[in-house]
């Protein structure tokens, strides 16, 4: 018994809008960073669904590709955190201004 693609694509939207709540919701870097993080992987499992429902690969191929560039995501997005931490010693959002020259 297998369980169906539409499953499947509630949860990521699920997962998505959970994300973009956190995004808009909260100011602490560091969790708005997790939430882009939970979209990528909700469109990951989007794409992944669909390339089983098609029984296509190139949604499969597709998500190794935003697997690079959401790690690429995360040496640059923790590398500014960590340079807002050591200037200011918090991580809000609001505080993006201290990266200014």
């Amino acid at each position: 018994m297998s369980i169906p693609g539409s499953w499947y694509l509630t949860l990521a939207a699920l997962l998505f809008s959970i994300g973009v709540v956190g995004i808009l919701v909260r100011r602490n870097v560091l969790i708005m960073f997790m939430c882009i993080e939970l979209m990528l992987n909700a469109a990951n499992l989007t794409l992944v669904t669909y390339a089983r429902m098609l029984n296509d690969i190139g949604g499969q191929v597709l998500v190794f590709f935003v697997l690079v560039v959401a790690a690429a995501e995360v040496v640059v997005g923790l590398g500014v955190i960590v340079s807002i931490f050591r200037r200011a010693k918090s991580t809000t959002a609001d505080d993006l201004h201290i990266l200014k020259g």
